[in-house]
């Protein structure tokens, strides 16, 4: 099952007040509870009828005569019914299910509301004053084209809108971003993972994100496989129907892989630049764990993903995110926001989750545990955050900027480009419309 029945049947109050702070229906509840009682309630009369005919076949075999001839026709009547009860209870366990995957994971603490109902919970690092400085500061895409680093003029050429290359210090950069992301991750207990990008329905539909934003995500239709958006959807179904092992703690995973987005509904929005691409490189982190250790977990989660922007050297701002916006998995969401110089707003540079057992739920991820003496399974709970993706770069170019268009890299990452300290552009060579760059130390 998708959400936690004993939760419904027990607080269907609880439910029905989470999907009401999320904006979605809270009828869907009633429905559920309907389905299930007709279920149960068909399961209760198939199995009574399937006792009475047991005892009629001892019956049957032991009369005679008109006796038996009636024993025969009650039986082909129960069958009749036990067929009956069966189907109706089949018919409702198919609409329980329907209305149990249109029902999002339950709220644990995030505020009601949609997408500008967040709640600051702190800011870190200073803001620069450019002014003070005495210069007015550059766009992330023109920095990137003096250093010779992005080019969309092409990536529209090859593949369209929202496409891009990174090339020369951009694609370094890159790397260097994502691979401190990954020895951190290392450093803090993850299995480092490359993940498939493409995967079936059911785990795309497990990890709950062909709800509300199917619309969002890229499908092969010959071969019936969905690209994803996050590595989050291969690493939930790495042990999708098996049960695991966490007496020593729980697993976690780093997975870098390509990511793909359609960017449906997001016409106008961010059209310069690489704020919002339909492809691009990410390093997300992901636990199996201990559903009474899943909100500890989520802070820790947190607490890795600030460690990386400081080592990025980035102003920031810690949210908690409204219902409305978390998403149908997530129970709570935390998003860390860079500041943005030349938009004078915050830019969202990472996400983490909890989405307790709803997707373990649905992929059915268990652990074995021993209640009482007894050995048992229970749902495990799932947890996600992004360490570092293809849009730091974005803030990193334009934070750490000076006047002559050069970009001083942020101590964290020097050891992944060689120790360099400054990316300096160069002046366009003959017959090139766009500078190319050097590097200095």
């Amino acid at each position: 099952m998708v959400i936690d029945l004993r939760l419904l049947r027990d607080n269907p109050d609880v439910v029905r007040a989470s999907q009401v702070a999320r904006g979605d229906d809270p009828a869907l509840v009633d429905q559920a509870l309907d389905a299930d009682s007709r279920r149960r309630s068909a399961l209760t009369d198939f199995e009574q009828m399937r006792a009475e005919q047991k005892s009629l076949g001892k019956k049957v075999a032991q009369a005679q005569g008109e006796e038996k001839t009636a024993l025969l026709a009650h039986t082909k009547q129960l069958a009749e019914g036990v067929k009956a009860r069966q189907k109706d209870a089949d018919d409702a366990e198919a609409q329980l299910k329907d209305v149990l995957y249109k029902i999002s994971n339950v709220i644990e603490g995030a505020p009601p509301g949609g997408e500008d109902d967040y709640v600051v919970l702190r800011e870190e690092g200073t803001i620069r004053d450019f002014a003070a400085e005495g210069f007015t500061p550059r766009d992330h895409l023109e920095l990137g084209e003096g250093l010779r680093a992005i080019d969309t003029e092409r990536g529209a050429k090859v593949s369209g809108a929202r496409f891009y290359y990174l090339t020369g210090i951009g694609a370094r950069l890159e790397l260097a971003l994502l691979n401190a992301a990954m020895d951190q991750a290392i450093q803090e207990g993850f299995t480092p993972v490359i993940t498939p990008t493409l995967v079936r329905p059911e785990i795309m539909q497990g990890t709950g994100f062909l709800g509300a934003h199917a619309d969002e995500i890229y499908r092969l239709e010959a071969d019936d496989l969905y690209l994803v958006g996050t590595s989050e959807v291969a690493l939930a179904g790495y042990h999708s129907g098996e049960i695991l092992d966490l007496s020593e703690g729980p697993k976690r995973y780093a997975g870098w892989s390509a990511c793909y987005r359609r960017e449906a509904g997001s016409y106008g929005k961010d059209t310069r630049g690489i704020i919002r691409v339909h492809q691009f490189h990410k390093v997300e982190m992901f636990s199996y764990i201990d559903p009474a250790d899943a909100e500890a977990e989520h802070q820790r989660l947190l607490g890795w993903e600030e460690a990386m922007l400081r080592k990025c050297e980035l102003p920031y701002r810690v949210i908690d995110t409204a219902a409305g916006d978390l998403g149908s998995s997530a129970a709570r969401k935390f998003d860390c926001e860079a500041w943005l110089p030349t938009q004078e707003r915050y830019l969202e540079l990472t996400s983490t989750s909890n989405c307790t057992t709803f997707q373990a739920r649905r992929l059915g991820v268990r652990e074995r545990v021993e209640i009482d003496g007894k050995a048992e399974t229970r749902t495990v709970a799932t947890l996600n955050g992004t360490l570092g993706t293809t849009r730091w770069i974005v803030a990193i170019l334009e934070n750490h900027q000076q006047p002559d268009g050069s970009v001083r890299v942020p101590e964290g990452l020097r050891p992944y480009l060689g120790g360099l300290e400054v990316l300096e552009p160069v002046p366009p060579s003959a017959g090139s419309s766009k500078g190319s760059s050097k590097v200095t130390k």
